[in-house]
């Protein structure tokens, strides 16, 4: 198929929320969809991200950190901003580009890892994981 709805997922580091989403609608809709992510401040795709992901059977680990200014003048289907302060600084994006705004928690970024901060990962992509697969699987971009 080659109609597939482009959508670029944006928050500010690009670096979590952003990158699972991407995980996520790729692993379930890849088939209906090109899916991008990028962030206002990119960083790194952070590590316990990766690994919450891999525990529900989707890799990111192959996925890079990018900045939103690699997607200027690109079309899109539909841009989703997953953070407030990505809906905010959110770029034009040329043609008529359905814009949607679904607000996840930000999960801890301390340099020491516990248990509370990789529970509070896990909860975060499982927010992520009802919300990006039941757009791949409906295809309703609402």
């Amino acid at each position: 198929m080659t109609d597939k709805k482009r959508i670029l997922i944006l928050c500010t580091g690009n670096s979590c929320r952003s990158q699972m989403a991407e995980g996520v609608l790729r692993h379930y809709g890849g088939d209906r969809f090109e899916v991008f992510s990028a962030g206002t401040a990119p960083s790194r795709v952070n590590r316990v991200a990766i690994d919450v992901m891999k525990e529900i059977g989707i890799d990111i680990s192959g996925q890079r950190s990018k900045h939103v200014e690699e997607f200027k003048g690109r079309k899109f289907d539909c841009v989703i901003t997953v953070c407030d302060d990505a809906r905010e600084s959110c770029p034009f994006f040329p043609g008529p580009v359905k814009r949607l705004h679904w607000s996840f928690p930000d999960p801890p970024h301390e340099r020491e890892i516990t248990s509370e901060t990789i529970e509070a990962f896990r909860s975060v992509r499982d927010q992520i994981h009802r919300k990006f697969r039941e757009l791949a699987e409906t295809g309703r971009l609402e």
